[in-house]
């Protein structure tokens, strides 16, 4: 027997006055999926989520949990405490007048607390807090707040989870062990969740699917892998990375550019092109005088820890110099003004009618 989706947007607009922050927003979430909706700021991922939660009244459209219509275009809306979704904000919203079981504890009914000592207990064990139980957030570090709101959302086990970028306020590396924390946390609950993040690498390592929007439009929605690697347009691939910018025209199913011949894939012939390149699809290597090679110079080097950042110059066609950077696996640091002989992988390099 196939189940309704955790969570479904049918269609789904929303606008501020004349600003259209969701357009024609389409999604369902199966059980237990965590999906991220990754963007810019402005770009109207927390509206999609405040309108699934019903913090906001559908204008347009409809949304589904369970199965079950929950807001349809301003003709009803269950509110937000009868919809079965725990919520994560950025602030966290703890209590401060109440100790950290107390905050976990709010919500759950009275008559269930013997029931519930025990898994609250679990729960703060499981997350690094059983120390902290008679603490009050004040005296708490951010990580241990955000760990304090996501045990209060799972205790009562909710099958949807929604989380609008909980991970903001850590440092770097608290981030990365908070995060982990909570991907095999929502994962172990079984619960659906939906995360706002404008980072596009912490939605590869949370989602399971990414839905990329920029402008209230969905730009592309697919497995991190798939996005990462085939992006659907120019804004998709430049928001997962750095990319290295170059321009020309499709000329015999290929584009002729300062460092390499890049196949046109399919793109008409005399269509100018934009050819997107991340910094690790340059390689780098010693000139070997063949009749037909690309050269660059080295501007600068510099080793990051695991790779290595290369500033490249390449000369342009219009004799202007085209600045460039590669990056390359471990130590690399070639000499300044050294050329070298410049490859690029096809599998990282994208090619895009100009718009």
């Amino acid at each position: 027997m196939i189940s309704d989706p955790a969570l479904e947007f049918i269609d789904v607009c929303h606008h501020y006055g004349n600003t259209s922050a969701v357009q024609g927003f389409s999604l369902e979430l199966a059980e237990g999926e965590l999906v991220c909706l990754l963007g810019p700021s402005g770009c109207g991922k927390t509206t999609t989520l405040r309108l699934a939660a019903g913090l906001e009244v559908l204008q347009c459209g409809e949304i589904r949990i369970g199965g079950n219509p929950v807001a349809k275009s301003r003709a009803f809306s269950v509110p937000p405490e009868e919809r079965d979704v725990g919520l994560v904000f950025q602030d966290y919203a703890l209590f401060p007048h109440l100790t950290v079981t107390e905050n976990v504890a709010f919500g759950v009914r009275k008559s269930r607390n013997k029931e519930v000592a025990g898994e609250i207990s679990r729960l703060l064990e499981t997350l690094g807090l059983t120390d902290l139980a008679n603490r009050y957030p004040h005296s708490l570090s951010g990580g241990q707040q955000q760990r304090v709101a996501l045990a209060r959302v799972l205790l009562p086990k909710p099958k949807l989870i929604m989380l609008d970028e909980p991970f903001t306020g850590l440092d770097a590396r608290l981030r990365d062990q908070i995060r982990d924390d909570t991907l095999h946390l929502l994962k172990q609950s079984g619960a659906a969740a939906l995360l706002v993040t404008h980072d596009s690498e912490e939605a590869m390592f949370m989602g399971d699917r990414i839905v990329v929007i920029n402008n209230g439009v969905t730009q592309q929605i697919g497995r991190p892998e798939d996005i990462y690697c085939q992006p659907a347009n120019t804004f998709v691939t430049e928001f997962f990375s750095e990319v290295n910018r170059l321009s020309g025209f499709v000329e015999n199913g290929k584009v002729n550019t300062t460092i390499g011949i890049i196949d046109a894939r399919n793109i008409a012939e005399g269509t100018e092109v934009e050819i997107l390149i991340r910094p690790e699809a340059l390689r780098l290597t010693s000139p070997t005088n063949q009749p037909v090679e690309f050269r660059v110079r080295i501007v600068e080097a510099r080793m990051l820890g695991g790779s290595s950042l290369v500033h490249l110059s390449a000369d342009g066609k219009d004799g202007d110099s085209i600045h460039l950077h590669a990056r390359i696996p471990g130590r690399f640091l070639p000499k300044q003004n050294e050329r070298l002989r410049i490859d690029i992988d096809p599998s990282q390099t994208f090619i895009f009618p100009k718009a």
